[in-house]
C-alpha cells in the first residue's frame, strides 16, 4: 500500500537510505556522549574520550558541517563522471569503513581518519540517492506523485533513525562504545547490499547528463571552487590570531573560522553559476538560491539535537525508570545504571566544564554520580551499603549492589523521538496535502517550506519555557519538554526537508541536478556548523533560554524571507513546471 502509484525503484532506494541513516544517526546519537564521557576503570570498553564540552561541541559541529559539505563534490562527480549508482556504492562502502574504524580507535589519527571516511562517503552517497529518487518521477505517469514520493522516502530515513538508538543504547551499555559504532558499520554494509540487489529497478534513473558547451571540466571546476576555499580556510585559521593576538577568533574557535571562511568561495561559486547562466537555467537557479539561504536557519536549529538537546536530556531531564518498567526498558536496551554511593567524581560547573584544582588538573572528590548534581538531596535514592564500594566484593554482593543502582533512560534514546514522530506523522502530512491537492488548494512547495520554518520557530519556544520551569536547569525537568519540542519541530521538518529535496529535483536545470542537490546540502552544511556554534554557546549563556531565543528569531526571519519571495517563486514554477 505504501508504494502504490510509485515507481518500482522507490522501495530499493527507501530501504537503502533506511539502512544508511541507521548507521548515520546511530553514530550521531552517541558521538557527543562518547567524546564527553570519561574513563571507566571498571570497564575500559565503556570509557569515552573525556573531552571538555566546548571541545566536543567544536568537533561535533565541524563533523556535521563537513559531512554535508562534501555532497557538492559527490554530486558533481556523479553528474559528470561516475553516475549515481556507482557513486552511491563507493560512498556506502567508505562510510561503513569509517564507522568500523571508530569502533577500534581512541582519540588519535584513526579517530580522525574514520571521520574523514564518513565525511567523504556521505558526500558520494547522500546527494545522489536523493537525485535518483527525483529521476524516478521524470516519467509523466509518476510526475504528480513526486512530493509524496519524497515524503515516503523521508519516512525510510527516519525508520532507520528511530531504531538505531535502541541498538546503540543496548550495545554501549552492555558491551561498550566500540560495539555500537561497529553496528553502524554493519548497517551501512547491509544498505549497500540491498541497493546492489535492486539496482535493476533504478537503471533508467541513472543517466549522466552531457555537459553543455561552455561547461568547465570537473578538475578545473573543483580547482576553481576548492582552491580558493583552501586559501580562505587558511586565512580563517591563521589571520585572526595574527591580527588580534593569540587566541583571537571571529566565530569562537579556529575551526569555526576556517570552515565558515572556506564556505565563502563555495557560496560565490553558486552565485557565479547563476550569473553566467542564460534564459531558463538562470531563472531556475535564481529561484533555488534564496531557498538555500533561508533553510540554513532550519538546519542550525534542527541539528542541535545531537549536542544542545542531548546535553539537555543528559543533565537537565528526569530519566529515572519506574521499577515496573525496568524489565521492558532492559528488553529494548534502554537502561543506563548510575550509583548513588560515594565515589571519586570530577567536579564540574553548571555548564558541565571541569573545575580546575590548585595544580590546574580537574578537581575530584567523593560524591554521587553527576546525574544527581541538580537533584535535591531529599529526592535522591538512598546510597548503597559500604560493601558496594569495595573493589574485591564477592560476585553475589556485586549483583545485589547492581540492583540498588538507579536505572535511567539512556540519553541517546531521546534522539529516537524525532524518528518516531516522522513515522507517525508522515501519513497524515501526505494525506493532508493530498486532500488539499484534490481540492486544488495545495500550497506550492516553497510555501510548504516557509510553513515548516514558522513551525520550527514555534518549537524553540517549547524549550524556552522548559528553561524557566526548571529554574534555568537548577532542577531537572520532565521529559515531556523534549518530547514536545521534537514533536513540533518534526512537523516543521516534514513541511520543509522532503519538500526541499523535491523542489531541487524539479526545478534544477537537467544537467545540474546533482550539483544543485549539492547546493542544498551546502546550506545544510553551513546550518550544521552553526548548530555546533550555537550548542557551544549553550554552555556560556548565564540563562539557557538565550540559545533557544536566538533559534526562534533566526527561524522567524528565514520564514518571513521566503514568504516575501513567494510571488516570484510561484511565477518561475508556473512557467517551467506548470505548477
Amino acid at each position: 500500500m505504501l508504494f502504490r502509484n510509485h515507481p518500482r525503484g522507490l522501495p530499493v532506494l527507501f530501504f537503502s537510505e533506511m539502512w544508511e541513516r541507521f548507521g548515520f544517526y546511530l553514530m550521531l546519537g552517541i558521538f557527543t556522549l562518547y567524546m564527553k564521557a570519561g574513563a571507566d576503570a571498571a570497564t575500559p570498553a565503556k570509557s569515552g574520550l573525556g573531552l571538555a564540552p566546548q571541545d566536543a561541541s567544536d568537533i561535533y559541529g565541524t563533523y556535521i558541517a563537513l559531512v554535508y559539505l562534501t555532497p557538492f563534490i559527490g554530486g558533481l562527480l556523479a553528474d559528470r563522471v561516475l553516475g549515481y549508482r556507482k557513486a552511491i556504492v563507493i560512498g556506502g562502502v567508505l562510510m561503513g569503513l569509517g564507522y568500523s574504524g571508530l569502533a577500534v580507535s581512541g582519540y588519535g589519527p584513526l579517530f580522525f581518519l574514520s571521520l574523514l571516511l564518513i565525511i567523504v562517503g556521505n558526500g558520494l552517497f547522500k546527494p545522489n540517492i536523493s537525485t535518483l529518487v527525483g529521476n524516478l518521477y521524470n516519467n509523466e505517469e509518476y510526475r504528480s506523485f513526486k512530493d509524496a514520493g519524497f515524503n515516503i522516502f523521508y519516512m525510510g530515513i527516519n525508520i532507520g533513525g528511530f531504531v538505531c538508538n535502541f541498538v546503540a543504547a543496548y550495545l554501549r551499555n552492555t558491551y561498550g562504545w566500540g560495539y555500537a559504532f561497529l553496528a553502524a558499520g554493519v548497517g551501512m554494509f547491509i544498505g549497500v547490499a540491498w541497493f546492489l540487489a535492486g539496482t535493476k529497478h533504478i537503471v533508467e534513473a541513472d543517466v549522466i547528463k552531457p555537459a553543455a558547451p561552455g561547461d568547465q571540466p570537473v578538475g578545473a571546476l573543483l580547482g576553481q571552487v576548492f582552491g580558493p576555499a583552501a586559501v580562505f580556510a587558511a586565512a580563517g585559521w591563521f589571520l585572526p590570531p595574527l591580527i588580534g593576538g593569540p587566541g583571537t577568533t571571529v566565530f569562537g574557535t579556529a575551526s569555526n573560522d576556517a570552515f565558515l571562511f572556506a564556505c565563502l568561495p563555495v557560496t560565490y561559486f553558486y552565485y557565479s553559476l547563476w550569473r553566467r547562466s542564460q534564459g531558463e537555467d538562470r531563472e531556475r537557479i535564481g529561484a533555488l538560491l534564496p531557498i538555500f539561504g533561508a533553510v540554513i536557519a532550519f538546519w542550525a536549529i534542527f541539528h542541535q539535537n545531537g549536542d544542545a538537546l542531548t546535553t539537555w536530556a543528559d543533565r537537565y531531564t528526569r530519566r529515572e525508570i519506574p521499577e515496573v518498567a525496568v524489565p521492558f526498558a532492559e528488553a529494548v536496551g534502554g537502561v543506563q545504571r548510575v550509583d548513588t554511593g560515594l565515589r571519586m567524581v570530577t567536579i564540574t560547573d553548571d555548564h558541565g566544564n571541569p573545575v580546575p584544582g590548585p595544580d590546574g588538573e580537574p578537581r575530584k572528590e567523593l560524591g554521587p554520580d553527576p546525574y544527581f548534581d541538580n537533584v535535591p538531596v531529599d529526592r535522591r535514592p538512598p546510597p548503597p551499603p559500604p560493601a558496594c564500594a569495595a573493589e574485591d566484593r564477592p560476585a553475589a554482593t556485586a549483583a545485589e549492589c547492581e540492583q540498588l543502582q538507579t536505572k535511567l533512560v539512556s540519553t541517546e534514546l531521546f534522539q529516537s523521538i524525532n524518528g518516531f514522530f516522522v513515522i507517525l506523522l508522515t501519513p497524515f502530512v501526505v494525506g493532508f496535502f493530498a486532500l488539499l491537492r484534490r481540492r486544488r488548494i495545495e500550497p506550492s512547495t516553497p510555501a510548504k517550506i516557509s510553513l515548516g520554518l514558522f513551525i520550527t520557530a514555534l518549537s524553540t519556544l517549547v524549550m524556552v519555557a522548559a528553561t524557566f520551569v526548571t529554574h534555568n536547569g537548577h532542577e531537572k525537568g520532565s521529559a515531556l519538554w523534549l518530547i514536545g519540542t521534537y514533536g513540533v519541530i518534526t512537523l516543521g521538518e516534514l513541511c520543509l526537508s522532503p519538500m526541499g529535496l523535491s523542489l531541487v529535483s524539479k526545478l534544477s536545470p537537467a544537467r545540474f541536478t546533482a550539483l544543485m542537490m549539492g547546493g542544498w546540502f551546502l546550506s545544510t552544511s553551513i546550518g550544521n556548523k552553526l548548530s555546533g556554534i550555537l550548542s557551544g554557546l549553550f554552555t556560556l549563556f548565564e540563562h539557557k533560554s538565550g540559545v533557544f531565543l536566538i533559534n526562534f528569531v533566526g527561524a522567524l526571519v528565514a520564514a518571513s524571507t521566503i514568504v516575501l519571495m513567494l510571488p516570484r517563486l510561484r511565477r518561475v514554477m508556473s512557467k517551467y513546471l506548470g505548477e
